[in-house]
């Protein structure tokens, strides 16, 4: 694996807490997570912070509605990349998600919509990735078909991968390819609490199971030490 893919999640209350994440983990983190929480409190002044620290944004906003809504919705989205001023080191934006549940339609409207944003901007495109079914829902009998119809509607729509459960990951890996991006959310560190995730794994299994970034919030945000949190999960996923 030639890339870092560990991601944190800053699911916290205040711009404060942002910062002192962001800073402490700088030397060990590539990306963060900007979800619905921190993008209501603070909208793009958050994800633009990020980005002048040089690190990537993942923008998790699950845009789900019609076609031309959600293709402007991208569109703003991509624009994020613009550098405000004239800032050395400024990320463009890195993945962003939608929610295949929208539809093929829809799907495709964000596809062709950060496509030709990108362009018009002269900026790198984002990835998008698609949510398949939640992992805070408990695995019924159906969920991994389920997911797997989901992941299929995304490639076929254009999209770059998907957000899956480790459960899931590696039948997607094993009928979608190696270039299908998978994101696995409810990653806990062996002996820590699931919390609200029904369908967990540790950093270990996930990779092994065929994910290529891992999204770990609370084990890392609330921990006494939050980049030493984030360096034992690094060295679980390297274990031979």
């Amino acid at each position: 694996m030639n890339h870092n893919p560990l991601i944190v999640a800053l699911d916290v209350d205040t711009f404060e807490e942002t910062q002192k994440l962001v800073d402490d983990l700088a030397d060990v983190v590539d990306t963060f997570k900007i979800g619905s929480q921190l993008f209501t409190a603070y909208g793009p002044f958050a994800v633009r912070y990020v980005q002048a620290k040089g690190k990537n944004v993942f923008l998790d906003l699950k845009f789900h509605d019609i076609p031309n809504t959600v293709a402007a919705a991208v569109g703003s989205a991509v624009a994020l990349s613009v550098p405000p001023g004239k800032e050395k080191g400024f990320a463009p934006l890195f993945m962003l998600t939608v929610h295949t549940s929208g539809g093929l339609e829809m799907l495709q409207a964000a596809a062709h919509a950060a496509k030709e944003q990108a362009a018009a901007l002269k900026v790198k495109r984002p990835l998008i990735v698609g949510v398949t079914v939640l992992t805070s829902q408990t695995s019924e009998k159906n969920t991994q078909g389920l997911v797997l119809e989901r992941a299929q509607l995304a490639k076929a729509a254009g999209l770059d991968g998907v957000v899956a459960s480790v459960e899931e990951a590696a039948a997607i890996r094993k009928t979608l390819g190696k270039d299908f991006v998978i994101v696995t959310p409810g990653i806990r560190p062996a002996g820590t609490q699931a919390g609200d995730q029904k369908r967990v794994a540790t950093p270990a299994a996930a990779i092994k199971s065929g994910s290529d970034f891992l999204v770990v919030g609370r084990p890392i945000v609330s921990a006494p030490q939050p980049r030493q949190a984030a360096l034992d999960i690094l060295n679980d996923i390297r274990q031979p």
